[in-house]
Protein backbone atom coordinates (compact mmCIF):
# COMPACT_ATOMS: atom_id res chain seq x y z
CA UNK A 1 0.00 0.00 0.00
CA UNK A 2 2.77 2.22 0.74
CA UNK A 3 3.98 1.55 -3.00
CA UNK A 4 0.51 2.86 -4.33
CA UNK A 5 0.82 6.17 -2.08
CA UNK A 6 4.87 6.74 -2.98
CA UNK A 7 4.07 6.61 -6.84
CA UNK A 8 0.69 9.01 -6.14
CA UNK A 9 3.16 11.36 -4.96
CA UNK A 10 5.36 10.73 -7.69
CA UNK A 11 2.45 11.52 -10.21
CA UNK A 12 2.02 14.70 -8.08
CA UNK A 13 6.06 15.47 -8.00
CA UNK A 14 5.40 15.22 -12.18
CA UNK A 15 2.33 17.22 -12.34
CA UNK A 16 3.58 20.26 -10.39
CA UNK A 17 6.96 19.81 -12.53
CA UNK A 18 4.45 20.13 -15.56
CA UNK A 19 3.16 23.42 -14.21
CA UNK A 20 6.30 24.92 -13.40
CA UNK A 21 7.33 24.26 -16.98
CA UNK A 22 4.05 26.28 -18.14
CA UNK A 23 4.95 29.08 -16.07
CA UNK A 24 8.19 29.44 -17.20
CA UNK A 25 7.25 29.33 -20.90
CA UNK A 26 4.04 31.78 -20.42
CA UNK A 27 6.90 34.13 -18.81
CA UNK A 28 8.87 33.80 -21.90
CA UNK A 29 5.38 34.52 -24.04
CA UNK A 30 4.64 37.69 -21.70
CA UNK A 31 8.26 38.51 -23.04
CA UNK A 32 7.27 38.31 -26.61
CA UNK A 33 9.91 35.56 -26.50
CA UNK A 34 8.15 32.85 -28.74
CA UNK A 35 11.46 30.84 -29.47
CA UNK A 36 10.94 28.34 -27.34
CA UNK A 37 7.78 26.82 -28.29
CA UNK A 38 8.78 23.22 -30.18
CA UNK A 39 11.76 22.56 -27.11
CA UNK A 40 8.31 23.54 -24.36
CA UNK A 41 6.49 21.01 -26.36
CA UNK A 42 8.65 18.44 -26.45
CA UNK A 43 9.46 18.93 -22.88
CA UNK A 44 5.53 18.96 -22.01
CA UNK A 45 5.19 15.08 -23.94
CA UNK A 46 8.13 14.02 -22.22
CA UNK A 47 6.92 14.76 -18.57
CA UNK A 48 3.69 13.32 -19.64
CA UNK A 49 5.46 10.09 -20.92
CA UNK A 50 6.31 9.76 -17.22
CA UNK A 51 2.98 10.30 -15.74
CA UNK A 52 1.60 7.75 -18.36
CA UNK A 53 4.07 5.41 -17.11
CA UNK A 54 3.51 6.33 -13.46
CA UNK A 55 -0.41 5.90 -14.09
CA UNK A 56 0.51 2.57 -15.30
CA UNK A 57 2.29 1.52 -12.16
CA UNK A 58 -0.41 2.71 -10.30
CA UNK A 59 -3.05 0.62 -12.35
CA UNK A 60 -0.50 -2.17 -11.55
CA UNK A 61 -0.60 -1.33 -7.59
CA UNK A 62 -4.30 -1.21 -7.47
CA UNK A 63 -4.75 -4.78 -9.12
CA UNK A 64 -2.82 -6.04 -6.21
CA UNK A 65 -3.91 -4.04 -3.17
CA UNK A 66 -6.88 -5.83 -1.48
CA UNK A 67 -9.36 -3.18 0.17
CA UNK A 68 -8.43 -5.36 3.84
CA UNK A 69 -4.55 -3.17 3.39
CA UNK A 70 -6.54 -0.12 3.46
CA UNK A 71 -6.20 1.53 7.00
CA UNK A 72 -7.97 4.89 7.78
CA UNK A 73 -4.94 6.58 7.69
CA UNK A 74 -3.72 5.60 4.21
CA UNK A 75 -6.89 6.35 3.10
CA UNK A 76 -6.83 9.97 4.04
CA UNK A 77 -3.22 10.30 3.22
CA UNK A 78 -4.59 8.68 -0.47
CA UNK A 79 -7.61 11.65 -0.30
CA UNK A 80 -5.33 14.55 0.31
CA UNK A 81 -2.91 13.41 -2.34
CA UNK A 82 -5.50 12.72 -4.86
CA UNK A 83 -7.50 16.28 -3.99
CA UNK A 84 -3.22 18.10 -4.29
CA UNK A 85 -3.35 16.01 -7.82
CA UNK A 86 -7.09 17.90 -8.73
CA UNK A 87 -5.68 21.04 -7.83
CA UNK A 88 -2.82 20.26 -9.60
CA UNK A 89 -4.85 19.11 -12.78
CA UNK A 90 -7.20 23.34 -12.08
CA UNK A 91 -4.20 24.92 -12.37
CA UNK A 92 -2.74 23.02 -15.64
CA UNK A 93 -6.02 23.37 -17.55
CA UNK A 94 -5.84 27.01 -16.67
CA UNK A 95 -2.10 27.51 -17.58
CA UNK A 96 -3.34 25.29 -20.68
CA UNK A 97 -5.51 28.28 -21.84
CA UNK A 98 -3.42 31.13 -21.43
CA UNK A 99 -0.12 29.49 -23.36
CA UNK A 100 -3.32 28.91 -26.23
CA UNK A 101 -4.50 32.21 -25.83
CA UNK A 102 -0.71 33.55 -26.40
CA UNK A 103 -0.32 31.54 -29.18
CA UNK A 104 -3.34 32.70 -30.95
CA UNK A 105 -2.38 36.08 -30.33
CA UNK A 106 1.17 35.36 -31.20
CA UNK A 107 -0.19 34.33 -35.06
CA UNK A 108 -2.65 37.32 -35.57
CA UNK A 109 0.29 39.40 -35.08
CA UNK A 110 2.71 37.86 -37.09
CA UNK A 111 -0.68 37.51 -39.97
CA UNK A 112 -1.16 41.00 -39.24
CA UNK A 113 2.64 42.18 -39.96
CA UNK A 114 2.75 39.72 -42.99
CA UNK A 115 -0.56 41.69 -44.35
CA UNK A 116 0.69 45.02 -43.73
CA UNK A 117 4.04 44.10 -45.37
CA UNK A 118 2.32 42.48 -48.70
CA UNK A 119 0.38 45.95 -48.92
CA UNK A 120 3.50 47.92 -48.56
CA UNK A 121 5.22 45.44 -51.01
CA UNK A 122 2.24 46.57 -53.54
CA UNK A 123 2.32 50.05 -52.96
CA UNK A 124 6.36 50.12 -53.26
CA UNK A 125 5.98 47.70 -56.84
CA UNK A 126 3.18 50.68 -57.92
CA UNK A 127 5.46 53.29 -57.79
CA UNK A 128 8.21 51.81 -59.34
CA UNK A 129 6.51 51.46 -61.93
CA UNK A 130 4.35 54.24 -62.75
CA UNK A 131 4.52 55.71 -65.94
CA UNK A 132 7.40 55.61 -68.39
CA UNK A 133 9.63 58.69 -68.33
CA UNK A 134 9.25 60.18 -72.19
CA UNK A 135 12.29 59.69 -73.90
CA UNK A 136 14.14 62.46 -75.84
CA UNK A 137 14.86 61.63 -79.19
CA UNK A 138 18.57 62.27 -78.38
CA UNK A 139 18.13 59.54 -75.81
CA UNK A 140 17.06 56.82 -77.68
Amino acid sequence: MQKLVQLLKEKNHFLAKFCDLNESELANFADGDFNNVEAFYGSRERVLDIIRCIDALIDDEMGRTSNDEVTAQIKEEIQSILREKDMLAKEILAQDLRVLAAIEAEKSNIIRELQQSKANRRVISAYRSGPAAPQLDEEA
